[in-house]
């Protein structure tokens, strides 16, 4: 191979590549037409490609019309087969009739928005990314069904692809007045993944979805469990109403529904329900038609596969002889009982059969990494479409369960303390006698159809010399060649993504407005304060001691911080402490310190002081403010 190659791209498939993915077309399940028939069963119609645009109408937020290369039935040699049919169902979008008095906007985001009809109103399950496709998905429905006011807005789980367009289905004047139903610790898993851990989350997550990448056969054409996730604004309403046990049930506007917990499994905070009415299960996200996710690559907490299975277990217990029709937030529904049953004892024995074996191989001693290499589904499993590995991976999801209960350690002491990358790296290429050598032995295993190995090779080079062209180019291509090969929709766009960012560089994307004030302003203070510490730089801390009361105003609420030892502490309390200064503040005030810690110390105005001043200025001094762009595949 000829590794001067100039940093261009997208490339083709290698003739290695087009003739694996021509072969994995007779290891695939039989052909069938069941699916798309269930993704259109019900049509009532849609708008044109499904085009959204944002609420100042200047960009447009969402659209399919990208997707138009999807239309044709054979797969290019550049995407995995499965995932081509996947891909091809994810466009099927519109208004559709679930059953009489169930309707499901599907395609205009990444998830499905679900409408319940009542006497007099409607129920929204779970209301999209953004508020825009939120407001488009509800006046799609008011077309053909009739402007039925909102109820009740249900949160089917703490994911922000199915709360954060609430403001587009719900208006000002019904914010108090209509209910916000959600699973017992909603509002705390919500917040942690979208605000703790939100920055990073959101870096991780443009590799995940791909969304950056262009549309088309060498680019992105699917994210698994939809086509991709709307750049429009985000939002999020606290819950006025807590579900926390299994049985619960509420009658809204004359809609009987019967709840049923499922925490710690796609989502900490997640609940499926069932309309004995109408003889239909909501499955939330916990039963989707494909192997989901145990452990998620965008990051987030490792889930809990025991929970799954035994949830789905539970549901066919609790519903399966009362349930003509299984629908979920993602994807299409199912119908008909002897269906739905076979359906979802799969995906029970899948996620089981993950967990068991994962800890199987885990107590014969094998390490994650083995483990991810040698476990393999059951014929019986793999052979369901229903079951492939659009989202999630053996492999991946292997190493989630080991995660869970033995730790990232596996046991062997030589990576108990290595070495970071750079500095690995540069061992590595010096070892193999300098950058030439590497770059030859990289360059045959490339020809060889060697990527995995390549991938590996290369990310040592690149990350011992990272203005290197030739090693980050056939990193590139090495990494695009895994998309290509990839059925998983998440594993071809963090390739993909990866081999971008090397030859182009970490680009600045600018078409999502990633503004999370809205999930600040719905959390609680400790919430906040929580997030306070979160952002203290330490190195900015070094040494202070400094003492702050706090006093809430329009909560009546009293915290007492402490700065010492490059940590920020706080505890709540009924009465007031000697301390440094004492500020009294609303809880307005502290979300917009949270929200904007760069100008912190100018959004004093307002607030009262006793004491020093200058000593809270000094704490708000130690926030930082999160860069978004931080490189990953190098240093």
């Amino acid at each position: 191979m000829d590794v001067t190659l100039e940093m261009t791209g997208p490339k083709p498939a290698t003739s290695y590549t087009a003739q694996r993915n021509q072969t994995i077309c007779s290891s695939l399940p039989e052909p069938t037409t069941a699916d798309f028939e269930n993704a259109k069963r019900g049509y009532l119609g849609s708008i044109p490609n499904s085009e959204v645009k944002s609420s100042e109408g200047d960009r447009v937020v969402w659209s399919l019309s990208s997707y138009d290369f999807l239309e044709r039935d054979e797969p290019p040699d550049t995407v995995h087969p499965s995932l081509w049919r996947q891909a091809r169902l994810n466009t099927i979008h519109g208004l559709f009739e679930v059953v009489p008095g169930i309707y499901q906007i599907r395609g205009f985001d990444l998830a499905n928005m679900t409408i319940v009809e009542g006497d007099t109103g409607i129920i929204v399950i779970d209301t999209l990314v953004t508020v825009e496709t939120a407001q488009a998905g509800l006046q799609l429905y008011r077309q053909h069904r009739g402007n039925r006011p909102v109820a009740a807005v249900i949160y089917t789980h703490s994911h922000s692809d199915h709360f954060a367009g609430v403001r587009g289905v719900l208006s000002e004047t019904d914010v108090g007045r209509v209910p916000i139903i959600a699973p017992e610790h909603f509002l705390y898993e919500a917040v942690s993944e979208t605000v703790f851990a939100g920055h990073a989350m959101s870096r991780r997550a443009v590799y995940f979805s791909g969304a950056m990448l262009e549309r088309g056969p060498r680019g992105q054409v699917d994210a698994g469990l939809g086509k991709s996730v709307s750049t429009g604004g985000v939002s999020l309403l606290p819950p006025t109403d807590i579900i926390r046990n299994t049985g619960e049930r509420r009658t809204i506007d004359g809609v009987e529904i019967v709840f049923q917990m499922a925490p710690d499994t796609e989502a900490p905070a997640e609940m499926l329900m069932h309309f004995p009415g109408l003889k239909a299960l909501c499955g939330s996200e916990v039963a989707c038609p494909l192997m989901h996710n145990i452990y998620t690559p965008r990051g987030a907490q490792v889930r809990n596969a025991r929970n799954w299975w035994k949830v789905l277990n539970e549901a066919v217990e609790l519903f399966a002889d009362q349930t003509d029709v299984l629908f979920g937030q993602h994807h299409w529904p199912r119908w008909g009982r002897d269906s739905i049953v076979g359906y979802l004892k799969k995906q029970r024995d899948l996620y089981k059969f993950i967990h068991d074996q994962t800890l199987h191989l885990a107590n014969r001693g094998l390490t994650p990494i083995e483990i991810a290499e040698q476990l393999e589904l059951p014929p019986s499993l793999s052979g369901e479409w229903y079951l492939r590995e659009y989202y999630g991976t053996v492999s991946h999801n292997a190493k989630g369960v080991y995660q869970r209960y033995l730790g990232w350690y596996d046991g062997n002491p030589a990576n108990l303390n290595p070495l970071p990358p750079q500095e690995a790296g540069r061992r590595y290429v010096s070892a193999m006698g300098g950058m030439g050598a590497v770059l030859e032995a990289a360059g045959k295993a490339f020809d060889q159809g060697d990527y995995r190995w390549v991938a590996q090779l290369m990310n040592h080079a690149v990350f011992a010399e990272p203005e290197n062209t030739a090693a980050r180019a056939l990193q590139a291509d090495a990494l695009e060649q895994l998309g290509y090969l990839s059925e998983s929709a998440v594993w071809r766009n963090m390739y993909l993504v990866g081999a971008n960012e090397l030859r182009h560089g970490v680009r600045t994307w600018n078409t999502r407005r990633v503004d999370r004030s809205d999930y600040v302003r719905a959390m609680p203070c400790h919430l906040m304060l929580d997030y306070m510490g979160i952002l203290l730089d330490s190195e900015r801390a070094a040494g202070k001691e400094i003492t702050v009361s706090l006093l809430i105003t329009d909560t009546d609420e009293k915290f007492f911080l402490e700065l010492s030892n490059c940590v920020l502490t706080y505890t709540e309390t009924a009465r007031e402490r000697p301390a440094d200064v004492t500020v009294s503040l609303t809880s307005t005030d502290l979300s917009a310190i949270v929200n904007d810690t760069a100008n912190a110390a100018a959004k004093l105005e307002g607030f009262t002081f006793k004491g020093q001043k200058s000593k809270f200025v000094e704490v708000l001094s130690c926030l930082d403010r999160f860069a978004g762009n931080f490189s990953i595949v190098e240093p």
